[in-house]
């Protein structure tokens, strides 16, 4: 053998030596410890062994049990835990001394409002109403909200909604974009539903010729076979306005109930305003009859005990026509402004 092999056999010999020296103390990492998680949430039908157990490594997918019902809550004894997880090649684990794992079915909740506005949406289609607000909805039977997968996010809605205009009754399957559940199960809701309209109706009792105020009022929602067609929806309408005869609580408000309010009333004391160009002559009269803006009422000048036509402007002030002569002005004694 020459000198250079011998060199190269020699440092190659070393160097094993040294590695061999290096790692001689060294030992594999231990794996982590497997251990029993006191409460879990699952998202499927099945509980993985990684759903109870921390650091459950290549068996962690594996499916053990049924998870409860969606939105509901259950509990797995730890020995059936135990059991299955040897069955899976796992011989031991920290149970931290737990006797049973709470487990969670996450869900979203669909509430009886959503469904509602579901069955109220269907009847807006199917009867071409301008706002889905205008249809009430009343099931036959006691609805609860319904649980569905957490990632079925859209909204419910009705599949193959039927209508019997004559009887107002519905029927229809609760769809939710998503849910395998109501895929398995489908939920029917049946009831009535009705078009309904806003209608201004009395709060308390009101006499003929009383004013209404805003707290006299109130606006309900009522079916539309059973309002008026020409009830009133606006308060806006209402307010202001006085009352054509006695109507009674929760009587629903039409035009013809109500008329413009009195300013001026019968014998009352009113002020006679007679206007040409450049001046104007006021007076003291006596109002004959009963008028309200713009009514036109006869009134007694007590100074020529003369009766003049005149038009209620406001609170006891009428007005002589533009229309009338100089002479009847002349008739008038009073304060020129």
């Amino acid at each position: 053998m020459s000198n250079r092999l011998l060199i190269v056999f020699l440092a190659a010999f070393f160097a094993l030596l040294i590695f061999n020296a290096r790692n001689a103390g060294a030992t594999p990492a231990a794996a982590p410890v497997p251990a029993l998680k006191s409460e879990t949430t699952v998202q499927h039908e099945t509980v993985r062994l990684g759903d109870l157990l921390e650091n459950a490594g290549d068996v962690a997918s594996v499916p053990v049990f049924y998870a409860p019902e969606l939105g509901a809550v259950g509990t797995i004894q730890t020995f059936r835990i135990i059991e299955a997880a040897r069955q899976n090649g796992i011989a031991h684990f920290d149970t931290r001394g737990l006797s049973e794992v709470t487990i969670i079915r996450a869900a979203r909740t669909v509430t009886l409002a959503d469904l509602e506005r579901a069955v109220a949406e269907a009847a807006q289609r199917h009867l071409g109403l301008a706002k889905v607000e205008d249809v009430s909805v009343r099931f036959d039977r006691e609805v609860r909200s319904l649980q569905v997968e957490p990632d079925a996010r859209g909204a419910a809605r009705i599949a193959q909604f039927a209508y019997d205009p004559h009887t107002f009754r519905f029927d229809g399957i609760v769809e939710v974009p998503g849910s395998m559940s109501l895929r398995k199960q489908p939920l029917r809701l049946s009831g009535i539903v009705q078009e309904t309209a806003e209608v201004v109706v009395l709060a308390r009792n009101v006499a003929r010729g009383e004013m209404l105020r805003d707290t006299d009022i109130l606006v309900e929602r009522l079916p539309r076979s059973e309002a008026a067609p020409d009830a009133l929806g606006r308060p806006a309408l209402v307010v202001g306005q006085a009352a054509r005869r006695a109507l009674r609580a929760g009587a629903s408000l039409r035009p013809a109930d109500l008329m413009k309010p009195d300013l001026v009333g019968r014998n009352d004391a009113v002020t006679i305003v007679f206007e040409v160009p450049g001046i104007t002559l006021t007076t003291r009269g006596k109002a004959l009859a009963a008028g309200a803006e713009g009514d036109t009422i006869d009134v007694l000048n007590p100074h020529s005990k003369r009766v003049l036509q005149a038009t209620v402007r406001g609170p006891g002030t009428v007005v002589v026509g533009r229309g009338r002569t100089v002479a009847a002005a002349a008739t008038m004694s009073g304060a020129i402004r």
